[in-house]
């Protein structure tokens, strides 16, 4: 198996990317394609032991700036992206990661390797940790303004995969709104609610903010900028959690030794809320593998969304998805299945 990895992209720069990647290639046996500036690649190598690593490189003389708009996207055609992307298309790569300018990896994904039939606009789909396992948050990022279809399509994809992934039966499907009450929310939500109860899904209606880590849905439905909010403002939590938690410890003596007791609990703890450990988001409803990492990704969350690729490559999960996509066109419009 051979992932493309963007080394280019991302806010700590090409080393983290580098060494992520090898780290990957190493630990989950498989072949890696670095993508990016070959002369910055090959110095980055040299302070790695990468002897063990099946790594190559693969030289892209531009690369696209966090925040860089649509026309850098266009006119950058020779990017780490560009070239990540075609070497899918192309069959040289199996899977694409890129932990750089979400907006750019969206809309090159789409151009160089088209949507699913059907789709119209691929979502980016976070797999979170919950009290009972794990949620699909859909969409995280992809897409800020959105119509009722398109949350009626995120629905359907987050369903294809918890079945097809982490084979759910029959998962349950939520809306993310302000109350649970279906005419609560805006227009989009209430036209939303409306429609997913209409449709053959296992819809259990809207859900808050303060549900997404409880487990109550196996998938939660939002439009990009409101999942992306979300995600965000607990990452934050958590962060700032931590920061809080050893400053009290620091204070009373006490506290540092409760704290000594409980450390191997709370490793884990944190470990699992880590964002780090989730390695990044699928886009769903590409002809293609993608995973969007976080641009803050470090080089564990790098090889962690190798891990996500391989595993989704492994699972055959695109080709599940293509097979199932059909036999549900009729819910994109609301109607029984």
């Amino acid at each position: 198996m051979r992932v493309a990895v963007d080394v280019m992209g991302g806010d700590l720069g090409p080393g983290v990317a580098v060494q992520g990647a090898v780290s990957a290639s190493r630990e989950f046996g498989l072949s890696v394609l670095l993508v990016g500036a070959e002369d910055t690649i090959k110095n980055e190598l040299k302070s790695l032991e990468h002897s063990t690593a099946d790594v190559e490189i693969v030289n892209a003389s531009e690369s696209i700036g966090m925040g860089e708009g649509l026309l850098s996207f266009r006119k950058k055609k020779k990017s780490s992206i560009i070239v990540g992307l075609k070497l899918v298309k192309q069959k040289k790569a199996d899977a694409f990661v890129s932990v750089g300018n979400t907006g750019a990896v969206v809309y090159l994904s789409r151009r160089e390797l088209g949507a699913i039939q059907g789709v119209e606009r691929p979502a980016l789909a976070l797999l979170v940790p919950t009290l009972q396992g794990v949620t699909l948050l859909t969409d995280v990022g992809a897409n800020a303004n959105c119509n009722a279809n398109h949350l009626v399509q995120f629905a359907l994809m987050g369903e294809v995969f918890m079945k097809a992934v982490m084979g759910v039966e029959n998962p349950r499907i939520a809306l993310m709104s302000i109350g649970e009450e279906r005419t609560k929310g805006n227009d989009l939500t209430r036209e939303v609610n409306k429609k997913l109860q209409g449709s053959s899904l296992n819809f259990i209606g809207n859900v808050e903010g303060k549900d997404i880590y409880s487990g109550i849905a196996d998938v939660i439905v939002s439009d990009g900028f409101t999942g992306n909010i979300a995600l965000k403002t607990s990452e934050g939590v958590v962060s700032n959690f931590s920061r809080m938690a050893r400053t009290e410890i620091m204070k009373n003596i006490f506290v540092k030794i409760g704290f000594f007791l409980m450390k191997r609990h709370l490793k884990r703890f944190f470990k699992k809320v880590d964002y780090s450990e989730y390695g990044g988001a699928y886009l769903l409803g590409i002809n293609g593998v993608c995973i969007v990492g976080h641009g803050r990704s470090n080089p564990v969350a790098i090889k962690n969304a190798v891990r996500l690729a391989k595993d989704y490559v492994s699972g055959r999960v695109q080709e599940k998805i293509l097979q199932r996509f059909d036999q549900y066109q009729n819910v994109l419009n609301g109607a029984k299945a």
